[in-house]
C-alpha cells in the first residue's frame, strides 16, 4: 500500500450564518384535534384557521407574521381545550350536587307527609 502520493486538503465545509430566531410552531395538529373531537363553541375551528395562517406565512417566510399567528392559534387552541374539559366537570358537579339535594328533599318530605297522616288518626278520636 502506497501512501507516499500527497492528499488532497478540503477545506472545512462552510456553515451559513445561525438563524436569527427558530420558526414558530404553528400548532396544527392540536387545532385539528380540537376542531375534530372538542370543538367547544367553535374555537376549535378558529384555531384551526390561524394555524393554517401560521404555517402558510412560516412557509412563505414571513416570521413575524407567522409567529403572531401562531401566537393566536395557540389561545384559542388553549381556549378550546380548557372549555371542553372544565364544562363537562362543572356540568358533572352541578348534576351530583343536584342529585345529592333532590335525595335529601324527598327524605324531608317523606318525613312531613308521615307526620301529617299520623296527626290525622288522632282528630278522629
Amino acid at each position: 500500500m502506497d501512501t507516499s502520493y500527497p492528499r488532497e486538503e478540503r477545506p472545512p465545509p462552510k456553515r451559513g450564518p445561525p438563524p436569527a430566531a427558530a420558526a414558530p410552531r404553528d400548532h396544527l395538529v392540536w387545532a385539528i384535534f380540537n376542531t375534530l373531537y372538542m370543538n367547544f363553541c367553535c374555537l376549535g375551528f378558529v384555531a384551526l384557521a390561524f394555524a393554517v395562517k401560521a404555517r402558510d406565512r412560516k412557509v412563505s417566510g414571513d416570521v413575524e407574521a407567522a409567529r403572531h399567528f401562531s401566537s393566536k392559534a395557540r389561545c384559542y387552541n388553549a381556549l378550546a381545550t380548557a372549555g371542553s374539559v372544565v364544562l363537562p366537570l362543572v356540568l358533572g358537579a352541578l348534576i351530583v350536587t343536584g342529585v345529592i339535594h333532590l335525595s335529601k328533599l324527598a327524605q324531608e318530605s317523606v318525613g312531613f307527609f308521615t307526620y301529617q297522616f299520623s296527626g290525622s288518626d288522632d282528630e278522629d278520636q
